[in-house]
């Protein structure tokens, strides 16, 4: 089921059942002793939409698939199944032959903001060298003095003052706030409709987090620009998801398993893994369920070459019952619900199937009746 935007209109990017695997091919050195290469699914059958002016944030553990994700969103990853549309139109299709929107005005309509803001700027250029070529690439009909203008005027915009000597500053002359802000600046000087927003401020403090953030989202409503946000901390996600109105998805082993407004998902979190998330996260655990152990069966995350059956989460869930470990739930909506908070879970859905099996042993209490230790669940 898709993850809509709650818009009736064209979103601005619609994901449909996409797939990319990796892997699946081995290599004569891996046949001759044996070793089969397995294929991760990272991500697995996602659907969602992304409206104009739109912020979600993706939420979920390392490896769950968020980057692949937002790289096949804006087309630096290939997908291996389903599709990406930009206003409409496969990006990919594009690639191969002409559309109604050009390839080039795609790629240009949609950018990315890594991680390490450091490693994606040249050392040997200053930030004003390292800013044009984009720019030069991007928008021919600006010649140097308006590219220099214009670079100024995005620097100051981020608070990069005075903007000449932030100009001819190299990037070793940054510090990790700057060069964070500069990257953003490189994004926005070509006026993307969708930016991808890679853990862009985990490795600021937390006072300046919160600065990027707020400038993030200056920049959004300047622009009108949508952003994928993605982030492993929850409280991120509240801050900048919540400010904007968007929504939070998280992801669990190349899925989304749950995806809506933000304070729905703080306060009436329904999937055990969005439980969970929250749980660990210092400031919201004890929002929900003032409870001192956390809600898991089990701390170890599966191989994603070989995903449980059934519900990707079962063998981590405290709620997981025999239903749960043949049949996969899709994300749905339920009727009490908010008309944008979606899950894809049997027990948040209350399903009669799923009560009327056995519920699933801890593991520290296999052999014990299982009627015995989870009793308080019936």
């Amino acid at each position: 089921m898709s993850s809509n935007s709650g818009s009736d209109s064209e979103p601005l990017l619609r994901v449909d059942d996409l797939d990319v695997h990796f892997g699946g091919n081995s290599g004569l050195l891996d046949r001759l002793f044996g070793e089969e290469q397995g294929t991760v699914r990272a991500v697995d059958g996602v659907s969602l939409d992304i409206g104009e002016n739109d912020v979600v944030a993706l939420v979920g553990e390392s490896g769950c698939g968020k980057t692949t994700l937002g790289k096949a969103m804006i087309g630096l990853e290939r997908p291996t199944g389903g599709t990406v549309r930009f206003r409409g139109q496969d990006i990919w299709k594009t690639e191969l032959e002409e559309g109604d929107i050009p390839y080039k005005r795609i790629r240009k309509s949609l950018q990315m903001v890594h991680q390490d803001a450091g490693n994606s700027l040249d050392p040997n250029r200053t930030i004003f060298d390292n800013l044009n070529p984009a720019l030069k690439k991007w928008r021919p009909e600006l010649n140097l003095v308006e590219r220099r203008e214009l670079v100024h005027r995005m620097l100051e915009t981020v608070g990069l003052t005075p903007s000449d000597d932030y100009a001819s500053r190299y990037p070793h002359q940054l510090s990790g706030g700057e060069a964070q802000r500069t990257v953003i600046v490189r994004s926005m000087l070509l006026e993307p409709d969708l930016i991808l927003a890679d853990e862009a401020v985990s490795a600021l403090d937390v006072s300046l987090r919160v600065n990027l953030m707020d400038q993030l989202l200056e920049l959004q409503e300047m622009f009108a620009t949508s952003f994928v946000f993605i982030s492993h901390n929850m409280s991120n996600a509240r801050y900048l998801a919540g400010k904007a109105d968007g929504r939070i998805a998280v992801m669990y082993l190349g899925r989304i398993v749950e995806i809506g407004p933000v304070e729905e998902i703080i306060h009436n979190p329904q999937h055990p893994y969005t439980k969970s998330l929250l749980w660990a996260t210092s400031g919201l655990s004890r929002i929900n369920d003032p409870i001192e152990d956390p809600p898991v069966r089990s701390i170890d995350v599966p191989d994603p070459e070989n995903p449980p059956s059934g519900c990707r989460f079962h063998t981590r869930c405290p709620e997981a019952r025999e239903f749960c470990t043949e049949h996969d739930p899709e994300l749905e909506t339920a009727p009490e619900w908010l008309e944008r908070h979606e899950t894809a879970c049997y027990y948040a859905h209350d399903r009669e199937e799923y009560w009327n099996t056995q519920p699933l042993p801890d593991e520290s209490d296999v052999g014990e009746d299982a009627d015995a230790t989870r009793g308080a669940a019936d």
